[in-house]
């Protein structure tokens, strides 16, 4: 690169950095890791020809999905970033499980405390399973002993990422 130390990745395959490296621009010199998992995921060859398929304005972009995906396989080989994202959604799921449990028990509690105040929504004659649902549901949902328990224990797994998500 006319007298500038080589790319990161020219560096590392031990070969001249021209002044048209297609590495130079996303690999630099000061961040040696960045390509060298990317390198040891996908290859040099394979990177090259995935950058060169992409117009200019897309390849940083690409270059920072290498890496994200290229961290993602050396801590999980089989799944990669896509074991992540299953795991985020898992967690989602429970979470949204969680505030539901919550909610149910807020409304059970302001039900117990005054039955006449919480505003009741009219139904048609038609709808039979919406009465039932609002006049049966706060005795089918009194999750107060166990639903700490089912928030403490979702939170006590293990992330993909190797630490526990809360101590």
């Amino acid at each position: 690169m006319g007298g500038h130390s080589p790319c990161a990745s020219c560096k590392l395959l031990r070969r001249r950095c021209t002044k048209d490296c297609p590495f130079a621009p996303y690999f630099p010199a000061d961040d040696p890791h960045k390509f060298a998992i990317v390198h040891k995921v996908f290859g040099a060859s394979n990177i090259s020809k995935m950058l060169q398929e992409l117009p200019v304005h897309q390849r940083a972009d690409a270059v920072s999905s290498l890496v994200y995906e290229a961290n993602a396989r050396v801590r999980d080989p089989v799944y990669g970033c896509v074991g992540a994202i299953s795991y985020l959604q898992n967690q989602v799921s429970e979470l949204q499980m969680q505030l539901a449990v919550a909610q149910a028990e807020i409304f059970c509690i302001q039900m117990q405390q005054d039955p006449m105040a919480m505003p009741t929504p009219q139904f048609d004659d038609d709808d039979e399973e919406s009465f039932l649902l609002q006049h049966n549901l706060p005795q089918y949902l009194n999750f107060a002993s166990s639903s700490s328990d089912v928030i403490q224990e979702s939170f006590k797994k293990e992330s993909p990422f190797g630490r526990d998500m809360v101590s």
